[in-house]
């Protein structure tokens, strides 16, 4: 049959694209580019696909590849000879070949690709009278929802790069630090993620890290403290995308790229437990390994005893669990004192004093997020916040949390300790260590001080060997 590009199709060419829409939407709940696709024979869908690439890590993942690989492991053959294939964009050259190779029958598409589509937009390899099997072509069915889909899609990303105002607007009693200030940071590369609908949110924008495959076998949920941010993260990260498990990294609202309060008053214990409950939900977190340190403990510690069945480990640096219930540690105690004296300062000379190897690029990086002093509520906020008597807010939570990690905690730990901190030392990170049941003694992580994910690449390994060996 004659190959050319037919408008619009048979109303049961515009049914079962309505089918390949249906994955669009799947596709895109996973992260993917909007793109879905469907394969029949004998007018019965037999398979169907969408877009898979990021979340596999394959560049050859597409929707069509993915409906042709599933028909083909059914039929039990790679040759689909009197198969239809309905796809919701233009097959790009990888996918045409495929599916000449495939000997597909015929091929409809919806939107036009007029950057790399290869049934007609850039190329047509379906009129190449010179290969040894032609497959009928119709394109522009359903081309305006197919269209609408992606670029609904590519204009959403587009301003979440830019955390743009009208998507998340900006409350009149906070403050947003302005992009450019994250411009070109140091082993930074990640795109950011933003959620502002989540019930204690109230509005707020919070910022998160989101890489590796949405169905990895293992998920690290990174909780950075104070005056840190997902940027601490940097080292670890790529070490466990590259093993092929999720990483999930909010910045708390004060910090990093999230929202910022104007009154220090805002921040309460029981403000950021809440929301980062509630993120967990919303993005339906499962098997989950808590990677905690300073205020990431504090309030981490807390989370797995609402659901444990989300969680699998507990990666514990440098931190406690305040219920009040002892005096706090003296190093704490000094810092504390010095950020009531001095609550302006410089958060990149404190990271190169703790962090020595640091170049100055990076340590100007935790500066980024307080281009003055009404952005640095949080700042002042936070030490005041640590539990320091029973009756303190968070203390009574921080105790249950203690009985149910004591009596009830069921998973692996592991507990990493910069051996070089003046505010949670050894000693205290001993303590928080018989409280945890069944934790192994912990693994002193050489050079490190209270930043202890600055020295993150062995961390980052040992956490591999612990919980997602094999």
């Amino acid at each position: 049959m004659a190959n050319g590009i037919g408008q619009g199709g048979s109303p049961d060419d515009a049914r079962l694209m309505g089918l390949a829409l249906a994955q669009c939407e799947a596709a895109e709940h996973a992260g993917e580019v909007p793109v879905g696709a469907v394969l029949v024979k004998d007018g019965k869908v037999i398979a169907v696909g969408r877009n898979s690439s990021i979340g596999q890590h394959d560049p050859s993942a597409h929707a069509e590849i993915m409906a042709m690989r599933n028909a083909s492991a059914k039929l039990g053959n790679y040759r689909l000879d009197g198969c239809e294939l309905f796809v919701t964009l233009e097959p790009c050259a990888m996918c045409a070949g495929a599916m000449l190779h495939a000997r597909l029958r015929r091929v409809v598409f919806g939107a036009y690709d007029l950057k790399t589509g290869a049934a007609g937009s850039v190329v047509n390899l379906f009129d190449e009278k010179r290969l040894n099997h032609q497959t009928e072509l119709v394109g522009g069915v359903l081309e305006a929802q197919c269209a609408k889909i992606l670029q609904a899609f590519f204009k959403t990303k587009r301003a979440l790069a830019l955390g743009r105002a009208d998507v998340f607007p900006l409350r009149e009693d906070a403050l947003r630090t302005p992009e450019a200030r994250f411009a070109s940071l140091p082993g930074y590369p990640w795109l950011p993620n933003y959620v502002n609908d989540l019930a204690t949110l109230d509005g707020l924008r919070m910022h998160y890290l989101d890489e590796g495959p949405s169905d990895a076998s293992t998920v690290f949920l990174c909780l950075h403290g104070n005056p840190g941010w997902s940027y601490l993260y940097r080292r670890m990260l790529p070490i466990w995308t590259a093993a092929r498990h999720r990483v999930v990294a909010p910045d708390l609202i004060g910090f990093g790229k999230s929202d910022k309060p104007k009154r220090a008053g805002a921040h309460s214990f029981a403000f950021h437990r809440a929301y980062l409950l509630e993120f967990i939900e919303r993005l339906d977190l499962r098997n989950i390994v808590l990677v905690v340190q300073d205020w990431g403990g504090l309030l981490g510690l807390t989370l797995p005893m609402e659901r444990p069945e989300r969680y699998k480990g507990l990666l514990v640096m440098n931190t406690i669990l305040a219920g009040g219930d002892a005096v706090l540690p003296a190093g704490f105690l000094a810092w504390r004192e010095m950020c009531k004296k001095k609550p302006d300062f410089s958060v990149s000379r404190l990271m190169a004093r703790g962090s020595p190897h640091l170049s100055v690029s990076e340590c100007e990086a935790y500066d980024a997020p307080f281009p003055d002093a009404g952005h640095r509520a949080a700042l002042r906020a936070f030490p005041a916040m640590v539990p320091d008597g029973p009756d303190a807010p968070g203390a009574e939570v921080s105790r249950r949390a203690q009985r149910f990690l004591t009596d009830d905690w069921s998973g692996q730990t592991l507990m990493s300790v910069g051996p070089l901190d003046p505010v949670f030392t050894p000693q205290t990170m001993v303590e928080l260590r018989n409280r945890i049941r069944q934790c192994p003694e912990p693994v002193m992580v050489e050079g490190a001080g209270h930043f202890v994910q600055e020295h993150g690449e062995v961390v980052a390994h040992a956490a591999l060997a612990r919980f997602a060996a094999g």
